[in-house]
């Protein structure tokens, strides 16, 4: 006989939010970074995650313990420390003799590893040695990205696409000038990645547009792109799947252009100019004399149509 499983409904708000946070949302929170230290880590490794960790508040959490994990040989460490502290991102620490002053980044889909990339720090100054004020907590930095690795090496295309989902916070439909006030570059060439971080200056340029200028404020890092492990295409193109509900339905024939003008274009059958009704006014009726001479020209050329071989004599 077959055993029925009884449905147990939760009967606490945790539990409720716990099968809330299961479920699959159309518009999705914004990703949170987890800051994660390994056995063992350098004063360098530490002075770094701070600075990043900074550029990441609020949607940032630092782990302070130190964990004996090795992301690339056991992830599942990792998987569970996203799905307790609800973070998607993660940024580890280690430092070892083969591999010193190492930072691993990654993200997460579906509760699993989508994509990991290894970087070594080769050089760093932190943002505390750059004597000049600071931009505001929390504000959404404007991102740039230098080099042609960037754009044709396969590698360096998913690492710049890990960058941009760790650093852009939450989506905006537009910013008003004077809320650009940080930049973030990455420069690629060869297998170094360099990282900068500026200020924008807005001066007087003696006309509408100011003068733009960039002071750096920090931290300043050069990274060696060592180990990736880089997800599937298919998987990756799962991972940007959009839900049905949230696409939005093309109309036929309606355009926009660049400055949001909305276009239509319409199908009119092909017209018969010749049968157009037109409004009859009085100045373009013919005359008297005009209609008669026209049925004289219909007449003679009616008549100039019929051979004389062809017209038959009555009898008389």
């Amino acid at each position: 006989m077959p055993v029925m499983q009884r449905i147990v409904k939760p009967t606490t708000h945790r539990g409720k939010r716990a099968i809330l946070d299961r479920e699959p949302k159309l518009i999705e929170n914004t990703k949170n970074t987890l800051f994660i230290k390994g056995r063992k880590t350098s004063a360098i490794l530490i002075n770094c995650m701070k600075d990043l960790y900074d550029l990441k508040k609020p949607q940032g959490k630092m782990l302070n313990k130190s964990n004996d994990i090795l992301p690339f040989e056991d992830i599942t460490p990792i998987e569970e420390f996203s799905r307790k502290n609800d973070a998607s991102m993660f940024i580890f620490a280690s430092h070892n003799k083969k591999r010193p002053n190492n930072l691993i980044l990654g993200r997460m889909y579906d509760g699993h590893i989508l994509d990991m990339i290894e970087l070594g720090i080769e050089h760093y100054k932190p943002m505390k040695d750059f004597k000049t004020q600071k931009v505001t907590l929390g504000i959404k930095p404007c991102l740039l990205f230098a080099g042609e690795l960037f754009e044709h090496n396969h590698e360096y295309s998913r690492t710049k696409n890990l960058l941009v989902d760790m650093f852009q916070r939450e989506k905006v439909e537009a910013v008003r000038l004077q809320g650009l006030e940080h930049v973030l570059m990455f420069t690629a060439a060869e297998d170094k990645i360099y990282f900068r971080s500026y200020r924008i200056q807005l001066k007087k340029s003696g006309s509408r547009t100011p003068r733009i200028e960039l002071e750096e404020i920090g931290p300043s890092i050069d990274f060696k792109l060592r180990r990736t492990k880089i997800s599937s295409d298919d998987l990756f193109k799962l991972a940007r799947k959009k839900p049905k509900e949230l696409k939005v339905k093309k109309v036929k024939n309606i355009s926009k252009d660049s400055f949001g003008t909305q276009h239509g274009r319409i199908h009119i059958p092909k017209q018969n100019i010749g049968r157009l009704q037109t409004r009859k006014m009085k100045g373009l009726k013919k005359t008297a004399t005009e209609k008669r001479e026209q049925r004289k020209r219909k007449s003679e050329g009616s008549a100039a149509e019929i051979p004389d071989g062809n017209v038959k004599k009555m009898k008389t």
